[in-house]
């Protein structure tokens, strides 16, 4: 496999990796960006993601944020999943709102890592703040390309 840059590898990771995803692609989401431990991710509340008092369903920004932990901490080629997450919901998201889930890596060392995720609004808004501690595994992200063929 060629060499890659940090950034180039990053976002060749989140790109196999989103192409893998259909429940990512279900809910909407959007790749925005990737780089070593981080990634952006976007999605915007439909009607079938509200909860019965109008607002996004919290299990939807759990899924945005996990989305995005998921992205940022596979962006090393190291097939990483999570040991543990937790979110706190700080204001609701509304029908048609475009939130932004931004990943960022605060450790990582040995087989664990901690990501932390902020969820906002078009407007800027904090919606909900998200933790994930990630365990890396066997394997890779990418898959090598047969050059036999």
């Amino acid at each position: 496999m060629p060499e890659h840059s940090p950034k180039a590898l990053a976002q060749a990771c989140a790109q196999a990796m989103f192409a893998r995803d259909p429940a990512s692609q279900g809910l909407g989401i959007d790749l925005l960006d990737a780089g070593p431990g981080s990634a952006r991710l976007g999605m915007t509340v439909r009607p079938d993601m509200l909860q019965g008092h109008g607002t996004c369903h919290g299990g939807y920004l759990f899924a945005l944020a996990d989305s995005a932990f998921a992205f940022a901490c596979n962006s090393y080629d190291e097939a990483t999943v999570a040991l543990g997450c937790s979110i706190d919901y700080v204001a609701p998201a509304g029908l048609g709102d475009r939130l932004v889930a931004h990943a960022s890596e605060q450790s990582r060392k040995g087989r664990t890592g901690n990501y932390d995720v902020r969820i906002e609004n078009q407007q800027g808004q904090l919606i909900a703040l998200f933790h994930g501690k990630s365990y890396k595994v066997r394997g890779a992200v990418l898959i090598p390309k047969n050059t036999q063929d």
